[in-house]
C-alpha cells in the first residue's frame, strides 16, 4: 500500500523560515497565515509536517537552538568558567545582532506577552531559558569543585548574573543597540568576575 504524498518542501528551510516569523512577531503575533506564506506551504501540510500553532513553535525553537543559539550549549565546553561565561555573553551578542535575522533572542522576543491561551509555550520558553542558566550552574559548580572558582562563590547567583546579562544584551539588541557597543557591555560586565 503506498504512503501518502511526498512533501513538496525542505522541512528544515520550512524551520528556518518559522523561526523567523516567531522571532520578528512572538508566538500570539504569528497568525497562520504569516507563517504558511512564509513556509512556502498551506495549511494542510502545515498541520500533516508539523501539527498544530504550538507543535509548530515547540519545533521552531529545538530548530533555533541547534542553528542559532550554539553558544548556550558549546559555552558549558569551555576550559574555565571565565571563558564559559564569556562565551554565553558573546554568544548573545552575536545571535542578537546577527545580519539578515530579527534583533533580539526568539526566547524573549517570541513569548514574554502572552495570553492565557499560549500558557504552555510561555511554560516551555522559561523552561528552555532556565535550561541554560542550570547548565551554566553545573559548570560553575565544577568550576569550584577544580579550583578555577573561589569555594565562597555561589554558582547559581553567578550563573543567574551571567543569564541577566545575556538576556538584557538581547533586549538592548532588539531596541536597537548596535554589536560594537554590546560587545563592550560584555567587557565591563566581565570586570566583576569573581577572582
Amino acid at each position: 500500500m503506498a504512503g501518502g504524498r511526498p512533501r513538496e518542501f525542505d522541512v528544515d528551510e520550512a524551520l528556518d523560515q518559522a523561526v523567523r516569523v516567531f522571532w520578528q512577531r512572538g508566538y500570539e503575533g504569528a497568525a497562520l497565515s504569516d507563517l504558511t506564506e512564509a513556509m512556502g506551504i498551506n495549511r494542510p501540510s502545515l498541520y500533516a509536517a508539523f501539527g498544530n500553532k504550538e507543535s509548530l513553535f515547540r519545533k521552531a525553537l529545538d530548530h533555533y537552538t541547534d542553528q542559532k543559539a550554539v553558544h548556550v550549549r558549546d559555552a558549558l565546553d569551555e576550559p574555565t568558567a571565565r571563558a564559559a561565561a564569556e562565551r554565553m555573553l558573546r554568544g548573545a551578542v552575536e545571535v542578537s545582532t546577527q545580519p539578515g535575522c530579527p534583533a533580539g533572542c526568539l526566547s524573549l522576543q517570541g513569548g514574554l506577552a502572552m495570553g492565557e491561551d499560549a500558557v504552555a509555550t510561555r511554560e516551555r520558553l522559561a523552561d528552555w531559558r532556565r535550561s541554560g542558566e542550570a547548565g551554566l550552574r553545573d559548570r560553575f559548580e565544577r568550576a569550584k569543585a577544580d579550583g578555577d572558582l573561589p569555594a565562597d562563590v555561589d554558582a547559581a547567583d553567578l550563573a543567574k548574573f551571567v543569564v541577566l546579562v545575556a538576556q538584557g544584551i538581547s533586549v538592548q539588541a532588539a531596541d536597537g543597540v548596535d554589536r560594537e557597543r554590546l560587545h563592550r557591555m560584555v567587557d565591563i560586565a566581565l570586570t566583576s568576575w569573581p577572582a
